[in-house]
């Protein structure tokens, strides 16, 4: 079957004819959505906003009681990676303690590197494993790094580009699985081999301490350094939600951690906490899917099964997260795509609840982070589809202080967001938030979902979307549909393997929905969607195209005949279906984009954008699509951005050229004509940005 596939030799990443193929494309559509000053103005303030100097400089901890942060700017496309103390934290203009400055280290060495994180030893703090990744893909390079002297350790733990995972046990030794030859990956190209390596011995000697088989998507191992409570784990990941874990002793003994293969898992210290994705009857007692329990880790693997309800879904709430202090545990829910948050405290007794201190009602609030080595404090992110962000800083029991006020991107005055539900094809009430002008006639507006993975969208405040899109008069929808993790698991296994089309069933509800309520037409209706999101609105363009005056699909995922051939993909077929299986090729076909392009059917106008260095979702999907489409003559535009990974961009320059031609191509197709420069706003962007 795969033979019949004209296009397979654009799966070719360094063919020459792919290349040359990628290079016209990218040509064709510079020149037809790039031109004219408004397309100039769009990218500039797109790029002001991302590179503002008094954006929210979001922290994170890593236990050693100082504020680390990532910068970028316009002086530091790559960034710096810093650290600060509370007390300069809480300044207007922290003096920070650079540690690490990614420009320099590019320019030196002659490389494209794009930050991927660091994991800090702990305890003692002065040394950390960094992630570089050359273009932003998932594949990354690993270095030790001197936290003190600001330097990587020479003869350190080193490990070439690989989709390494890589994890401190002590200070000479580390968890590593990576490339370790042939036979060493899953067929999804992730590690099926995990070692213990002993610093200052070659990697080749490090010990074997689990492997998994070659279909399995990774293994992986663990280290909890908590004083009292010392411990390895050590698993497997079957597929994309099902695993099997073990305690792994001093002695090399595997002891299973008996809780169901698709369910989620948490240790913190004495407490095991269980978030089940399927109803799990234990103890006496059946707990729903997404469900949330806690027992006593110790008693559990002794075989004590008792299990205390911490959280119960309903129809209208999920649990989104939970989050550890090192004494209490924060509970993060939605309520119809709202957040609520409490702590809860176990006191002997049970676990007592109140409300988390410091929670705006109206905002979406999220927790930035916890430090559960050291204290009760939290990090808390609140902010709305036109409320910027605000960072305060709590103390379960005690104070909240508010750290950093995000400025506004762009005038929301006479805008609104309102909540609305629309009817599925089997009556399914799916949600979705409207941002825009409430008593503007039918206005340009752009839908956006995704639909998988068990994944929530959430609402948030975007400078891009407000500047580009907004603030011109347009209108922006998030759709909830199902697939994603607004309601619980059940929300997502409604639309696993050949249920997938009732997710698109509920994004054309939710299109439909908007035309009856009158806030906006067909002809001014554009869709965009990235990834799994990428394959909805491909869906959108084949099935539906009478819906849409344009469609948007960055880094898609759109032949799902060949999606588990191509990277990672074989780590997808929990969610999709396995190809290769007739019975899973016969419901793929019937929705696959690639296969359903018709030369007899009018679509809407396309753009497709990728990336070369997405090592994730293979940039074949989105040439093939373009090919096919362009041979049946239909309008399409295709991009691919030579870096930038999964993101399709590698730093704000990349990333305000990406969204400009996406806005850009939006609004001409939509509208019927180029963007306009903005009149002048009264905002802080504007006014640090100049004339």
């Amino acid at each position: 079957m795969e033979t019949d596939d004209p296009y397979l030799w654009l799966e070719d990443l360094d063919g020459a004819d792919a290349a040359r193929w990628v290079r016209d494309r990218n040509a064709e559509t510079v020149a037809a959505l790039t031109n004219g000053e408004g397309f100039a103005a769009l990218r500039a303030e797109l790029r002001r906003v991302l590179d503002a100097d008094d954006r929210i400089p979001y922290p994170g901890w890593r236990g050693d009681h100082l504020y680390y942060n990532l910068w970028t700017d316009a002086a530091h496309p790559r960034g710096i990676w810093r650290r600060t103390t509370l007390g300069q934290y809480r300044r207007a203009e922290p003096e920070w303690d650079v540690l690490l400055d990614l420009d320099a280290l590019a320019a030196e060495e002659g490389e494209n590197w794009v930050w991927s994180g660091a994991t800090v030893l702990r305890p003692g703090y002065g040394r950390c494993l960094v992630r570089l990744s050359r273009g932003g893909g998932d594949a990354v390079v690993v270095r030790e790094f001197d936290l003190d002297r600001r330097v990587f350790v020479e003869d350190g733990f080193t490990l070439p580009e690989a989709k390494s995972d890589v994890g401190w046990i002590d200070a000479d030794h580390v968890y590593v699985a990576t490339d370790f030859g042939p036979g060493s990956l899953t067929s999804s190209g992730y590690p099926r081999v995990v070692k213990r390596w002993r610093r200052g011995t070659p990697l080749a000697e490090a010990e074997i301490v689990h492997e998994g088989h070659a279909d399995d998507v990774a293994v992986w191992a663990s280290h909890d350094p908590t004083p009292g409570f010392e411990r390895d784990f050590v698993g497997r990941r079957l597929d994309f939600f099902r695993s099997e874990r073990h305690l792994l002793t001093a002695t090399g003994e595997r002891i299973p951690i008996a809780v169901p293969e698709d369910a989620e898992w948490d240790v913190h210290r004495e407490w095991l906490l269980v978030r089940p994705r399927s109803p799990w009857a234990v103890g006496g007692a059946t707990h729903p899917a997404g469900a949330l329990l806690a027992t006593r880790f110790d008693a559990f693997l002794a075989g004590g099964r008792e299990m205390t309800v911490l959280f119960r879904p309903d129809d209208r709430t999920a649990l989104s997260g939970h989050f550890w202090t090192r004494n209490r545990l924060i509970l993060a829910t939605l309520v119809d795509v709202r957040s609520r948050l409490e702590v809860l405290t176990p006191d002997g007794e049970g676990w007592r609840r109140e409300p988390l201190p410091g929670v705006p009602e109206f905002d979406h609030s999220e927790v930035v982070d916890t430090d559960p080595d050291n204290d009760d404090a939290y990090l808390l992110a609140s902010e709305g589809f036109l409320q910027p962000a605000t960072l305060r800083l709590g103390q379960v029991g005690g104070a909240v202080e508010t750290l950093r006020r995000a400025p506004a991107s762009f005038d929301a005055d006479g805008l609104a967001v309102r909540q609305f539900f629309a009817a599925s094809a089997d009556g399914t009430r799916v949600p979705y938030f409207v941002v825009g002008d409430p008593d503007a006639p039918a206005a340009p507006t752009l839908l956006t979902g995704y639909g998988g993975f068990e994944i929530p969208l959430t609402p948030h405040y975007s400078g891009v979307i407000g500047r580009g899109w907004l603030a011109r008069g347009g209108t922006y929808v998030v759709a909830n549909i199902r697939g994603g993790g607004e309601y619980g698991p059940g929300w997502h296994r409604a639309v696993l393997r050949e249920n997938r089309p009732r997710a698109y069933e509920d994004f054309a509800a939710v299109a439909a929905d908007l035309v009856t309520r009158g806030i906006t037409t067909p002809e001014l209706l554009g869709v965009e969607g990235g990834s799994n999101g990428g394959l909805l609105t491909g869906v959108m363009l084949t099935r539906h195209p009478t819906l849409f005056g344009a469609v948007v699909a960055h880094v898609p995922v759109l032949d799902m005949r060949r999606y588990h051939r191509m990277l990672a993909g074989a780590s997808w077929m929990a969610e999709y279906g396995d190809p290769d299986v007739p019975a899973d090729w016969e419901f793929l076909r019937g929705y696959s984009p690639y296969h359903n392009v018709d030369g007899d059917r009018a679509y809407p106008p396309v753009l497709l954008v990728t990336s070369t260095r997405d090592d994730r979702v293979h940039p074949g999907h989105a040439r093939k699509m373009a090919a096919r489409l362009r041979e049946h003559g239909h309008d399409v535009s295709y991009y691919e951005n030579v870096e930038g990974g999964h993101g399709a961009a590698a730093n704000n320059e990349q990333r305000a050229f990406v969204w400009a031609l996406t806005l850009e191509f939006l609004w001409r197709k939509l509208a019927g004509r180029p963007h306009q420069p903005l009149p002048r706003q009264v905002s802080p962007v504007d006014a640090l940005s100049g004339p």
